[in-house]
């Protein structure tokens, strides 16, 4: 933020940002770098997943069947965790920008579980009752499998280079089917896949004034337009 309090190459124009904004989207996609961005213009706090210290994920990636269980409930805890942390310390006014909604949290353990794993992580999700707080918008950010792919292989991450196309797909069936009837909060959909919010500067200032009116409803950003 300048000496103004205003975000950094952004006019405002009066307008306020949503307090408390959720960014979703498969693996590969960049939500956790839109996050962090969207948190450095508005002075927004973070809530990130914390991906890495999960330490059955690596064994997931290499045997999915084998330790999809245990990574899933890891996973659940940690974001139920969080979620709960960030109840005790400011149920009422959240100001940050989240990479996760904890509603997607089923979304994977659909895909990654077996019939009888599901029904236990079920009544599992079920005895935490977990209440987040509502997001003043969510950003979904959407992109083809291909595009996931060249993206993850270009981050470099040595265990996500096992992840199969097929995984990613499927992920990105469950989240096109859980956003199509998502209506909790304001929505706006992204067409990500030609778009590179980690350094292309006018793309991202595109999105944050496209966001900055959104205060209700469902929105699509397709940044082509603005080419």
């Amino acid at each position: 933020m300048n000496a103004d309090n205003q975000p950094t190459g952004v006019d405002l124009k009066g307008r306020s940002p949503p307090p408390y904004i959720a960014v979703e989207g498969p693996i590969g996609v960049g939500k956790t770098t839109l996050a962090r961005r969207l948190a450095a213009t508005f002075g927004h706090d973070t809530l990130l997943e914390d991906a890495d210290h999960n330490p059955f994920l690596e064994r997931f990636y290499r045997n999915r069947r084998q330790a999809a269980l245990a990574t899933q409930l890891f996973f659940l805890f940690q974001r139920a965790q969080k979620i709960e942390d960030l109840r005790q310390k400011d149920i009422f006014a959240p100001v940050l920008v989240a990479d996760f909604l904890i509603e997607k949290d089923p979304l994977f353990a659909r895909v990654n579980l077996d019939s009888d794993e599901y029904r236990l992580y079920q009544k599992v999700y079920q005895q935490l009752l977990i209440e987040p707080p509502r997001p003043d918008l969510v950003v979904y950010l959407q992109a083809p499998t291909d595009v996931l792919l060249d993206r993850i292989y270009a981050r470099g991450i040595a265990h996500e280079k096992a992840i199969e196309r097929d995984y990613l797909e499927r992920l990105n069936e469950v989240y096109s089917e859980f956003f199509l009837y998502y209506d909790d909060a304001p929505l706006l959909i992204v067409n990500a896949s030609e778009i590179d919010l980690a350094n292309d500067e006018q793309d991202y200032l595109h999105l944050v004034d496209y966001l900055l009116d959104i205060r209700s409803g469902r929105h699509y950003f397709n940044p082509t337009f603005f080419g």
